[in-house]
Formats: C-alpha cells, sequence, structure tokens
C-alpha cells in the first residue's frame, strides 16, 4: 500500500500523472518522445511517442477517431474499458481490456477506434504507445458523415460521436 492512502482508496491518477483534458475525452499526458525520426506521408514524425490516458466516470467515453500511426495500448489499472474499432469490411469488432483477461490491444493505422467504460467500471489508466510517433496532422475525429454508409452501426456507434 502507498504511504498516506487508506486500505481500499481509488488513486487520484488525474493528479499523480498531471493529466490532462484529451480532445477526443477522458484525460493524458505525453510521457515519451523518441529523438529519432522517420519520413512519413505528412513529413518528419519521431520513431515513437507514448502516452498516459485516463477514462473517469466524469469522462468515460473516447470519442471515434483514427490515426495514421499503430497504436499499442496497454491496460495499467482500473477497466473494464471497451474499445471498438472499425474495419474496412464495414464490421465493427469490440475488445473489452480488464485485468482478468485481455490487457493489450493492437490498432492499427487508419482504423477508426472508440474507447469507453463499461461494466461500473470507475476508470481505465491505459499506456499507448504510437509509432511512427504521434501528431494531430495525423488524427481525424468521425463524424455521423463519415460513417453514413454504415446505417446497420449507428446505434453501436452513437456513445462515441458527437
Amino acid at each position: 500500500m502507498t504511504p498516506g492512502r487508506a486500505a481500499g482508496a481509488v488513486r487520484d491518477w488525474r493528479r499523480e500523472l498531471g493529466l490532462e483534458p484529451h480532445p477526443e475525452g477522458g484525460y493524458y499526458r505525453r510521457i515519451y518522445t523518441s529523438s529519432r525520426t522517420v519520413a512519413v506521408p505528412g513529413g518528419e514524425r519521431p520513431l515513437a511517442t507514448s502516452i498516459h490516458y485516463l477514462l473517469t466516470r466524469e469522462r468515460p467515453c473516447g470519442r471515434l477517431h483514427r490515426n495514421r500511426s499503430d497504436i499499442l495500448h496497454f491496460l495499467i489499472d482500473g477497466g473494464p474499458a471497451e474499445y471498438l474499432t472499425l474495419t474496412g469490411e464495414g464490421c465493427a469488432e469490440r475488445v473489452v481490456l480488464d485485468a482478468a483477461g485481455c490487457t493489450f490491444l493492437l490498432v492499427p493505422g487508419g482504423v477508426w477506434k472508440g474507447s469507453r467504460l463499461v461494466d461500473g467500471a470507475s476508470h481505465a489508466l491505459v499506456a499507448e504507445v504510437v509509432t511512427p510517433g504521434f501528431d494531430y496532422a495525423d488524427h481525424e475525429f468521425a463524424s455521423w458523415e463519415d460513417i453514413r454508409n454504415l446505417a446497420h452501426l449507428h446505434e453501436r456507434l452513437r456513445p462515441f460521436l458527437p
């Protein structure tokens, strides 16, 4: 047990890690940026970047978005957290990160993804590694227009869209 914390007390990850509100939902802070770079269609990018990402009851959902780079997700604490990804065939795949089962997820570049707390979870702290490294120029939020051809998925996607 951490000194000064009562047994059973929930850690204040937002404060401990200095996390700020993330534009897609939840909270985050970049924790690593590689000093090495690689050329991509949008220009030079770090070889890799990493963040801590936190979903809470106050900010329980990460909006549907996609990045050009691959993103590895590692559950550190809490959960379960549901990740919904859209394949090129118009199918939705659901992966739940939780301590009792799956604690790791790879989302390839170009794949739409959204995340949210499920099953009454109070929080989910995830570490993400992005390769090539993250740049907002490579990031895109989904709109209803982007998924208009996926009418069969509109109800499943509603929590992940504005």
